[in-house]
């Protein structure tokens, strides 16, 4: 009955007993199974904890937080779960409970699971933070089940869909990048109507031991393809806009990419800014008192969103009170190394040939005017949000690791200092660390990406965009964090 079924339960089976329900059947009669020979000969790695008892469990349970249980009246599973445990190592652990002999049939009885009611003998189980997870459902294979131990809430392999069947998978993990996730439905149905007669694969490279292939074939960014023939790479194919026909005719008939149209320089598209150089500057700076110089990188995004309204204040300005010049600081580097460019663009203003202010907060056409008719020194920069005061614990790649693993709980948001969306998160996000500050093995923590080493800590992370929230326990990276960024959320 329900109430006999609760009676004895402990904590660490509520949440089990209600997802699994269906194992409730008790067994009237006890059946003596011997350990089988296979079972005697299987090689068990050390770093497999075998449990039958139900004080030993609860305490592993207790002091793990990534267990992955096998439940198994044989040795099956068990050379692969030796090799899946060595490669968790120190992220997970995997234990084994015999439901075949004697006591750990009364551990399997009391935490009422029954190997022998699935059609393969056994039953994976994982438990997270003391109880019970969720079923392991997912293939019986080394990288799935490591994948799975490595992320027990992240998203399966690409090649787990069934979908993906006919696309060729190359040491494939998950996968982080949105275009990437957006082409793998268009490349697996080019790949099962191409089956037999050419060969789509797919390959994770992200990982630094790719970093020599990634060389080898110009791969800079994700998706790239490499299209191969007998062995050789001829060229990448660069449509990432295509369907899975654009695919299948474009393998009919192999193209390398067209070579694209150069962009004209700015400096020879006719706008009304003077175009400085290092030969030049000082001369233009000591015949114009009051100028204002964008110091520029033509690669640079921002560059090219600022250039049009520079373009536009320049025409309107057209040399009264002042003029707008500019430099590329990629060709140009002497200047740029004399006032110290160390991101783009940077706009300073000249009077009488001696820089005077540096203008972060000048980018439309309408501020450049305004400010020029009445130049003011800008207003004083923000205080960092490193440099306040708060409860909101700022870590960097040096402290990341060693901070995290003595918190339970770690909710991290990695930002960038220019991003609005984490501007606006901040005030709500230092609220909510606010509300925790007691609690010690609470932390609310933020990460600046641009800092020295840290967007190589953030590319380790996952971190695409800004603001990420990343939620650790005990250093341990568990789920992103996609919901509100209110305080009550938070």
């Amino acid at each position: 009955s329900e109430s006999h079924a609760s009676a004895g339960k402990t904590d660490g089976e509520c949440g089990r007993e209600s997802m699994l329900s269906h194992h409730r059947t008790t067994h009237k009669s006890h059946i003596r199974v011997a350990v089988s020979s296979a079972l005697q000969a299987a090689k068990v790695s050390p770093l497999i904890e075998k449990v039958s008892d139900h004080k030993d469990f609860k305490k592993l349970l207790r002091t793990r937080t990534n267990v992955l249980v096998l439940y198994t009246k044989s040795g099956a599973h068990l050379k692969l779960l030796s090799d899946v445990a060595q490669a968790v190592k120190g992220q997970g652990t995997i234990a084994w409970v015999n439901c075949g002999d004697s006591e750990g049939r009364k551990l399997c009885k009391k935490v009422k699971v029954d190997p022998s009611s699935k059609t393969n003998g056994v039953e994976v189980l994982h438990y997270k933070d003391g109880t019970f997870h969720t079923e392991y459902n997912r293939p019986a294979t080394f990288k799935s089940m490591v994948a799975f131990l490595k992320d027990p809430a992240g998203a399966p392999l690409w090649e787990e869909n069934p979908e993906a069947k006919d696309v060729v998978h190359i040491e494939s993990e998950k996968v982080r990048c949105g275009v990437c996730k957006r082409m793998q439905p268009i490349f697996q149905q080019a790949a099962t109507e191409t089956k037999g007669k050419y060969v789509l694969a797919g390959m994770n490279v992200h990982p630094a031991e790719f970093d020599g292939l990634k060389q080898e074939f110009s791969v800079k960014g994700y998706p790239t393809f490499c299209y191969f023939e007998k062995g050789k790479f001829l060229h990448h194919y660069e449509n990432y806009g295509a369907t899975s026909k654009d695919i299948t005719d474009w393998l009919k008939n192999p193209q390398p990419p067209q070579p694209k149209t150069p962009e004209v320089p700015w400096s020879e598209s006719g706008s009304e800014v003077f175009h400085l150089t290092d030969e030049s500057f000082d001369t233009f700076l000591e015949e114009h008192p009051s100028v204002l110089v964008m110091f520029y990188a033509p690669w640079c995004g921002h560059c090219k969103k600022m250039k049009p309204e520079y373009d536009e204040a320049a025409e309107i300005l057209n040399k009264d009170p002042g003029v707008l010049a500019a430099v590329d600081a990629t060709i140009h580097k002497s200047i740029g190394e004399r006032f110290k460019i160390s991101g783009f663009p940077t706009v300073k203003y000249f009077e009488k040939g001696e820089e005077k202010y540096t203008l972060p907060h000048l980018r439309s056409k309408d501020k450049l005017i305004e400010w020029l008719q009445n130049p003011q020194a800008p207003p004083p920069p923000e205080k960092s949000w490193d440099e306040m005061q708060s409860s909101v614990s700022h870590l960097g790649a040096e402290d990341f690791r060693e901070f995290l693993k003595k918190k339970k709980h770690a909710l991290v948001m990695f930002y960038a200092p220019w991003c609005p969306h984490c501007k606006n998160a901040v005030p709500h996000f230092t609220t909510a660390a606010e509300l925790f500050k007691e609690d010690r093995k609470i932390a609310y923590a933020a990460v600046d990406c641009t800092k020295g080493q840290n967007h190589e800590l953030c590319k380790q992370e996952g971190v695409e965009g800004y603001p990420t929230f990343n939620y650790y326990n005990y250093g341990k990276f568990s789920e992103k964090y996609n919901g509100e960024r209110g305080v009550s959320a938070l």
